[in-house]
């Protein structure tokens, strides 16, 4: 059920949303064998990111501090993806780099850790929340296991595939040596995510390497998909859900072109002096398996970004806030609706806050509308244009045509 009058306040979910337990408080989830060498991680550890040192990095754990946050803004739900650093990682999740042979139990460890804090913070507020677990790939006998646990704790987000960057030492996701993970979350219909931020080489301490992660970030991002589709994990794994999320979204039209473009010229066998084996010719146009079996969590789009929509399919676009980054559009939500939805009819509209996260996560809009009314914004709200950027707004949707 979905309220779709002019004037009700209407279901929001953000496929983008992020938080993490403290430090402190993944010591309790942790294998007990780990906790003396946690301590002796904890004391070295030294907390990198700006909005886990200050006040109000309690949102990432506390949850009635979180909803109140997330209900001031217009949004009632969210699929969570990580933020905080888990044990024995050395920086978030997100951007933290494959783990070393040396370091991989201990990473897992922690990973673990964060999942089953996820499982409990999850079912504080079932209604609201889409856990998305975590995985490595350097071991798939234990990724397929922790998806089989994902799948048992009902954490509706699914999986994180870490991106396999091109110094990673780890073949490339592509490679059939995954063929058992993709089964597995087939089988147990857990949705694969693909995040920003994993999937890039590492760039060196000189201070200009973080302007080339920032520039970079999203284009290795984008391999993921490429890499999958062409790999014919879809062909193999037809019934595999897999989301693209904080990468942009106007990418996608051209991206999908420029492939049906190569897909064509393998149908002939050949690209110039470039030879195509038949078994890598897939059945399929890379668009429809886009079409079948791919979402894009689409965090704080543009004016321009949103135009595109029917170039990439509106049943597939799943707004994101990226609550509580920096570059994400919280506590300014609304206002940034108005500059990037107000012209958008209420059917598209509707379908790209609400339904498509819906359909695809299983949140439950009877439970969702009771938690609107008096907090999310109405269509005629969405519908007024913006005229002029509310004070200390931080994301670049407010400035981006």
């Amino acid at each position: 059920m979905t309220v779709t009058q002019p004037t009700a306040n209407q279901i929001v979910i953000s496929s983008d949303c992020h938080g993490g337990a403290s430090v402190t408080e993944y010591r309790d989830y942790l294998d007990p064998n780990w906790r003396d060498e946690f301590d002796v991680w904890r004391q070295k550890y030294s907390n990198p990111f700006r909005d886990l040192q200050s006040n109000g990095k309690e949102r990432n754990w506390d949850s009635d501090f979180r909803i109140a946050e997330m209900d001031a803004d217009g949004v009632v739900a969210e699929v969570l993806f990580p933020n905080t650093v888990p044990p024995f990682f050395p920086t978030g999740s997100l951007i933290a780099p494959a783990p070393r042979p040396d370091n991989l139990d201990r990473r897992w460890a922690g990973l673990q850790a964060h999942n089953r804090w996820l499982a409990d913070f999850c079912t504080a507020a079932p209604a609201r929340r889409a856990g998305v677990a975590q995985i490595f790939l350097n071991d798939v006998d234990r990724a397929v296991a922790e998806v089989e646990w994902t799948a048992r704790q009902s954490l509706r987000g699914g999986i994180l595939l870490p991106g396999v960057p091109p110094d990673a030492g780890l073949p490339n996701l592509y490679s059939r040596v995954y063929d058992p993970l993709w089964a597995a979350c087939q089988d147990n219909d857990v949705i694969i995510h693909h995040h920003t931020g994993s999937a890039q080489p590492q760039y060196g301490k000189e201070p200009i390497g973080w302007v080339m992660f920032a520039y970079e970030t999203s284009w290795f991002a984008h391999r993921t998909l490429w890499h999958m589709i062409l790999g014919g994990v879809f062909e193999r794994f037809p019934r595999l859900k897999f989301v693209v999320t904080e990468q942009g979204t106007g990418w996608i039209p051209e991206v999908l072109q420029s492939l049906d473009g190569l897909h064509r010229r393998m149908q002939s066998g050949r690209t110039g002096e470039v030879p195509f084996a038949e078994e890598v010719v897939l059945p399929m146009k890379p668009s429809e398996y886009w079409a079948r079996n791919c979402w894009v969590g689409s965090s704080f789009p543009s004016p321009a970004e949103v135009a595109k929509r029917h170039e990439i399919g509106v049943d597939k676009i799943m707004w994101g806030s990226d609550y509580p980054h920096h570059e994400g559009v919280w506590p300014h939500t609304r206002e940034h609706l108005r500059r990037s939805f107000h012209d958008v009819p209420d059917d598209e509209l509707v379908k790209m806050l609400t339904t498509n996260a819906a359909d695809v996560y299983g949140f439950d809009l009877d439970a969702l509308a009771p938690l609107a009314q008096g907090v999310g914004p109405t269509l005629d709200e969405i519908h007024t244009p913006l005229d002029r950027v509310p004070y200390g707004a931080t994301s670049m949707s407010f400035y981006l045509a």
